[in-house]
Order: structure tokens, then sequence, then C-alpha cells
């Protein structure tokens, strides 16, 4: 049966189509609008972004040159390192170059390469210092030692550009080296107040007297002399052609000794006086100044023409004996127990009038007991039992009016010697021995006042100290007890004393003078207990006679062609009080030697009239007349100089640097 259509539903139908039609038909429109405004937007950025993924794909090929580029000038650096290592002549040439290989090296070739994508080059120019070796852009005097190397690596594609570097060459790795240092080397210089020795291998000094060797005492004892009487020796003191000595006890014997200029020398009793109980002496040209025992006679002066007692000075305080004894002038400063005294000296004969004393300790109620003295100038130094200081300095500019200015606090120890340097600035102390501690004392007396520095210590090793003497070449002599009895200390260092030689006597020494004479020549002479030998005279020094100032001048050196001299250094030790600097002399080869060319020594600016203090490149002057660097041959001079006879500059060892 045929259904029936349902006219409402197709009514319904029908106009559903007609609102789709109609929305249809209203959108559309739209949509072509939008359409055409993609389009356009399409055509605006379709040939920006094109370019952009142009301008990436360009950009990472550049990042890639520029990194082989880089590697390329890394390779360029190593090269000429490698060709400097090997020949510092490949490139001393100006001019531009590319490094190749060649015989599994590199070198340098003429011109620019083109290797790839990549133009390499290197060009290489002088360098340039100005008076004060400074390097300048223009001007000035070329280093032949450095040159300049501009590195360059450039590329086209995909756009033109470089990257470059700027480096500095020298042939210091290339250079040769003459060392002198050891004693067979200096031996071959010439000295003028100066003299070769071998304390340490080899050294260039001040002529310190004598032919003998403080370091070596055993090989240089010269003459020994059996003392009067049968105390024991406990002083020595002398001058030139005189030696004193005393010994101890009421039986104790004042003796005088001619000593004569023969070699080795000869040693004579000249007098003796019974009845001394000898501590110290003081010896001028004709008076011998006795500290004695007898609490009666504190100080003895001894007429040395008639060997007759002319004059006393007792001090009438109860406490102590006279330990030391000073004289300057017409006075004499006496250590007697807690006090120092000053003695009026004008006239000597009968009992000698005080001038003033005065207490060694600042506290009344701890008092100290004084031993040796030393005088240098407005000032006596006291080496004393204190355990708050154990030496005291007093001024004495005016001998009436004394006052305590300046110490030192070292290790609670009693001082038993002390003696300063000829400046004034060095104060050698000793003490009892010390276990533990140290026993020689180096302290800086420059200022007076107050509390002074100590600069250097040493340790005596189970010696005993008694006595001490400064003597030639930066050497200090100590005497004592136990241990090895004499022992000569290197003060060149003063922060680090050393011993250099020692005697092991085994019969105590119990004092020690050094005597430097008018000839030159310098030794020690030492009292000790040995019962056949109390007297010995030991020779020191190094060099024909002492000198305050002196030069040395090198063997010349032949480098065998015109090379440039670029570096020199010396090392040195300049002890207080002492100078020492140097010149270098650069000649051309005459006749084919270096025997003949006159040498002209020069300083770091070129001239004569300044001298090299520390180590400095050496100036260079090539105008063919005097002074040449390059050049073939060449020579140092050393200039010393002391303030202070037992001091004197070291020279260990002089490099000069020099370029094939």
């Amino acid at each position: 049966m045929r259904k029936k259509i349902n006219l409402k539903f197709l009514q319904k139908l029908s106009g559903q189509r007609q609102i789709f039609v109609k929305s249809w038909n209203a959108s559309s429109g739209q949509l072509l609008i939008e359409i055409l405004v993609v389009m356009a937007l399409m055509a605006i950025i379709t040939p920006a972004l094109i370019g952009a993924i142009i301008t990436s794909q360009q950009g990472s090929a550049q990042r890639q040159n520029r990194i082989q580029a880089h590697g390329l000038l890394i390779e360029t650096v190593e090269a000429l390192r490698v060709i400097r290592e090997s020949s510092w002549e490949s490139i001393a040439t100006n001019g531009v170059y590319h490094p190749v290989v060649t015989e599994s090296t590199w070198t340098l070739m003429a011109g620019e390469e083109t290797t790839g994508l990549f133009t390499r080059a290197l060009t290489i120019s002088d360098v340039m210092r100005d008076e004060t070796e400074n390097i300048i852009a223009e001007g000035g005097t070329i280093d032949p030692s450095i040159k300049k190397i501009d590195i360059q690596i450039s590329w086209e594609q995909p756009s033109s550009s470089q990257i470059s570097s700027v480096i500095y060459m020298t042939r210091y790795l290339d250079n040769l080296s003459l060392i002198e240092t050891s004693e067979a080397d200096f031996l071959e210089g010439f000295t003028s107040g100066t003299a070769v020795v071998n304390n340490q291998g080899g050294e260039i000094i001040l002529g310190s007297g004598g032919k003998g060797n403080w370091c070596k005492p055993s090989d240089y004892i010269r003459t020994e002399l059996d003392l009067p009487g049968t105390g024991r020796a406990k002083v020595v003191r002398a001058i030139e052609g005189k030696a004193f000595s005393g010994t101890d006890g009421t039986g104790g014997v004042f003796v005088e000794m001619d000593i004569d200029q023969n070699d080795p020398p000869g040693v004579s009793i000249a007098n003796q006086i019974a009845g001394y109980d000898t501590n110290d002496i003081f010896i001028d040209e004709n008076y011998a100044y006795i500290a004695t025992g007898d609490v009666s006679k504190d100080l003895l002066v001894v007429d040395l023409e008639t060997g007759q007692e002319v004059a006393v000075f007792n001090d009438t305080y109860w406490w102590g004996s006279a330990q030391g004894v000073h004289v300057s002038g017409n006075v004499a400063y006496m250590v007697i127990g807690p006090k120092l005294h000053t003695v009026d000296l004008t006239n000597k004969s009968g009992n000698l009038p005080e001038l003033d004393s005065i207490n060694l300790s600042p506290y009344l109620l701890w008092p100290a007991t004084g031993y040796r003295i030393d005088v240098k100038g407005n000032y006596a130094y006291v080496a004393l039992d204190f355990g708050l200081r154990e030496m005291q300095i007093i001024d004495v500019s005016n001998p009436r009016s004394l006052s305590r200015v300046g110490y030192a606090n070292v290790n609670s120890r009693r001082g038993k010697d002390v003696e300063v340097n000829e400046t004034g600035t060095r104060a050698y102390l000793i003490t009892d021995e010390a276990g533990d501690m140290r026993e020689l004392f180096i302290i800086d007396t420059t200022s007076k006042s107050g509390s002074l520095p100590l600069i250097g210590t040493y340790d005596t090793h189970g010696m005993n100290p008694r006595d001490l003497a400064l003597v030639t070449e930066n050497k200090l002599i100590i005497v004592g007890t136990g241990g090895e009895e004499y022992q000569v200390v290197d003060i060149t260092d003063e922060s680090h004393p050393t011993m250099c030689g020692s005697l092991n006597l085994d019969t105590g020494v119990y004092g020690v003078d050094g005597v430097l004479e008018q000839d030159g020549e310098a030794y020690s002479y030492i009292v000790s207990k040995d019962s056949t030998s109390e007297f010995k005279i030991i020779e020191g020094g190094a060099g024909d006679s002492f000198a305050t100032t002196g030069t040395y001048e090198s063997q010349y050196l032949d480098a065998g062609y015109a090379t440039a001299f670029n570096y020199v250094m010396m090392n040195k030790m300049v002890p207080n009080q002492t100078s020492a600097k140097f010149q270098v002399a650069v000649a051309d080869a005459v006749n084919g030697n270096c025997v003949e060319p006159s040498y002209i020594f020069v300083g770091p600016d070129g001239t004569s009239s300044t001298f090299f203090t520390d180590e400095g490149p050496i100036p260079i002057n090539d105008d063919d007349s005097g002074y040449e660097n390059p050049g073939r041959c060449f020579k140092y001079k050393v200039f010393l100089e002391t303030a202070d006879s037992s001091s004197t500059p070291v020279i260990d060892s002089v490099t000069v640097n020099y370029s094939p």
C-alpha cells in the first residue's frame, strides 16, 4: 500500500534548504576576501623568507670558513715557533711569507699562499726600542733579537672576510750562553784590587789580604809559641808587629810579643810582667791598657817603650772586677761589675780620675754584670749578663754624661763578647752556650735606640763561646771550649750565617784577634790551653793585599762571528756597607781575532757613565765606531767597593746570552 507523503515535513525541509543556500551565498564573498588577503601577504613574506633561508645558509658557510681560518692561524703560529727554534735566521729577514712543510718540518716560503678558499700571509718586520728599552712604533733603535709578525688569513666566498693576529718572537730559545762561575773561569780574567777565591766553587771578591784561606784554618797555621807561666791564657790582642796576652790567677803574667814580617811570621817574647790576672787588653801605639781581676787595680796602664806600669784606675764600688776595656782618644771605657766607667787618660800617670759612670741595667733593683766592650763613634756596646738584654748601647758622646739608649734581647743567656763593624751599623754578639738556642747574633745597629732588630743567628753546635773577632772577607771567628773550639763563620748572607771552616784543638781556645797589616796580609791570633804552644798565628785572607775598591776584567769571549749580545745576569751577594756594579763591552774583531780590539765598557744606556747593578738587556749600537753590538767579541768588567774592612761584595757567576 502506498504510503502518504507528509506535506508538512516536505515544506519544513524545503524551508531549511532555503536558509542554508542563503547562508552560503552570504559567506562566500567574505571567504573570497580572506583568500585574497592571504595571497597578498604571501606575496610580501615569501621573498623575505626565501632571502632569510639563503642568508642562513651563507652564515653557516661563513662560520665554517671562520673556524677553518682560525685553525690556519693557529697552525701558522705553531709553524713559526718550530721555525724559530730550528733557526732564528729563518725569520730574521723582513718580508711577506707563508709556511710550508719541507722534509717533514716547517719552513718559510716567500709571498702569500692560496689554499682552497683561503689566502694566508705573514709579514715579518723590525721592532724598534727607545732609550729606556720600551718598544715604540717609529724611530729608536732596532732590536735584532725580536721580530714583529703580522699574520692574516682571508677569503672571498661567500663574502669577503679575514682574521688576523700580531705576535712578537724573540730568539731567546736559540740563544747561546756564556757562563763563568768556577775558579778556573775567573782566573782567566784580570784582577786589580780584587781576588779570585774558591769558598763555594769560585768567587770574585775584593782583595782581603794574605795568601791563606779563612775557611781552611788547619792548612794555614803559620807560627806557634809557648807562653811563659803556668796560668791559662784567656785573652789576646794585637796590632801590627805586636801581640799581647795574659794569663789568669794571682800568678798571672802579662806578655808582650814581637812579630816580624817574614813568611811565615816569626814571634818572640819582648816583655813579661808578673802579677797580672788579665781579663782584657786594649793596645794603642804606645800603651797597653789592662783590665785585671785585682779589685784594687781595675785598670793598669803599661808604657810599651819601658815595659813599666805608669798609671792605675780603681773603682771604689764594691761589686765586681774589670772585665772589658776600650780606649778612644784620651778616654778609657771600663766595664766593672754592673757599671760602665769613663776614665780620663789625658795624663797617663798615677791614679787616673773618673769622668762618669752609669749602671748597665735600667733597673736599680735588678743589676746586670757587664763583660766585653766595643766603642764606635759616640756609642759604647757592652755584652752583659741580664735576662732582659744581653747587649746594652751607651751614648758616650759626652764622656762626662753617659746615657743608655738601645739594647738587644736575644736568648736570656750571658752576653760574653761583642764586636761592632767600622761604620757602627752591625753588632756581633756571642753568649754562653744555649743548648737548642743560638749563640751568635747579628744585630742591626743603624738606629741606636730602643730594642734593636736581629738580622741573623748562628748555632755554635756545642761550643761554649768565649771570644770573637771580625776579620776580612765577610768572616767572623768564634772561639771557645767544647765542640769545635775555633769556628769560622761566613756572614756574607747576614740572615743565614754558615760555618765555612773550623779547628778542633781539644784544649779550648780562650782568645782571638784579627790583624790586617799595612802590607795587606791578614791573620788571626789565638791563645789556647795547649801546654807547649798556647799562642798560634793563622793566615787568612785572599789576594796579594787588602783593598777597599777593586775591579775585575773578564777574559774575552769570541763568538766566532758577529752576533747580538742580548742579556747579562750577575749572581752576587752585596753585604752591608758594600757595593757591586758592572759594565759590558762588545767589539768587532780586529785582524780576525778578539785580542786586538779596544774594548769600551758601557752601562745599560750604552755609555761609559752608567753601570749595571742588576741583570738587564745589553744595549744595541751598530754605528761602526767604538762600542759595537752586534759584534764578535765580548767582555765584562766588575767594580767592587766596601766601606768596612771586614766586608766585601761577592760575585758568584756571570751569564751573558748571545744569538747565533
